[in-house]
């Protein structure tokens, strides 16, 4: 017979690896060391037993360095585990002998923080920047428990985590019939583009096109979406927005680039942060020919600028 040594997640998940099944079956004695919670004890009727195993003893225990052993069998900790920590340093941070920044905190004034990150994380993944995009999703994925936590503290409405995390489960399996439930089938992006937004208005009952539009977002987005609606729902190009005003003329070149398949605000974002580069060129030209940036004249300009 050999000995055996599982080791376990430090969180007890209440699950056993299948591989260490048959030890288990054979097992002369199943033993926990004093990493092993007592959930664990109580679950599986181990013994609760220092030092070290015997021929035909299975170990449970949390430090793989625990004992010498024949056969180590891993339980790895399921993906997502880490969010549990997550939502427990949140609710430290906002209880009582927490955090008081954290504490005063409301939906209302966390809202700067919400848009702040969301463009962090947007200019993370333009850059091509893999660590700031790993920061940065965490730092979005705070605002989701922040928000969470405080809605735990409300009177009425009141709701936590889990009911966000399953509503969003119930939405996700609901929106995509034909990989959970098999009664459809989807062959293209498009086509399930398209069948989202059907489910979506079916669910939501929505009585418009346009119901549902954030109108928070920024102008050049909000008019690319609300043409995306309204030619989903087949009105015709020529009843958008097409003045002579500014507003008019803005909202005909975002619908015209949407409808051509063309994000107008990532457009114009990239040609923005491409004039600051060039801003920024000119102005060093001008530095390394004994020029004063801050005084530079039309011509100047002409002569500095980037070819």
């Amino acid at each position: 017979m050999s000995r055996t040594v599982v080791v376990l997640p430090l969180r007890w998940t209440g699950v056993l690896p299948a591989a260490a099944v048959p030890a288990l079956r054979a097992a002369t004695a199943l033993v926990a060391d004093a990493t092993v919670p007592v959930e664990v004890l109580t679950a599986t009727g181990a013994i609760r037993r220092p030092g070290p195993i015997v021929d035909g003893e299975v170990l449970l225990t949390s430090d793989p360095q625990a004992v010498e052993a024949d056969v180590v069998v891993v339980a790895e900790a399921p993906a997502g585990a880490a969010l549990l920590d997550a939502v427990a340093v949140m609710d430290t941070l906002r209880s009582p002998g927490g955090c008081p920044w954290d504490a005063e905190q409301t939906p209302e004034s966390l809202l700067q923080y919400l848009v702040e990150e969301c463009y962090e994380l947007y200019q993370a993944i333009e850059d091509g920047d893999r660590v700031a995009v790993r920061e940065e999703l965490g730092d979005v994925l705070l605002q989701v428990l922040f928000h969470a936590r405080i809605a735990t503290e409300q009177t009425t409405d009141r709701f936590g985590i889990d009911e966000v995390a399953g509503d969003l489960v119930t939405k996700l399996v609901g929106r995509h019939p034909h990989v959970f439930a098999g009664t459809e089938r989807i062959e293209t992006a498009e086509r399930q583009e398209h069948r989202w937004e059907e489910l979506k208005r079916a669910e939501k009952q929505r009585e418009s096109s346009v119901d549902g539009v954030a109108t928070s977002q920024p102008a050049v987005a909000l008019a690319a979406k609300l043409t995306s609606r309204t030619a989903r729902a087949g009105l015709p190009a020529d009843h958008l927005p097409s003045g002579s005003g500014i507003g008019d003329q803005l909202f005909a070149l975002a619908a015209r680039a949407k409808l051509g398949g063309v994000d107008p605000e990532a457009e114009l974002r990239r040609v923005a942060l491409q004039f600051a580069v060039d801003v920024r060129e000119a102005e060093r030209a001008a530095v390394t020919a004994g020029a004063d940036p801050h005084t530079l004249d039309a011509a100047a300009w002409k002569q500095y600028w980037p070819r």
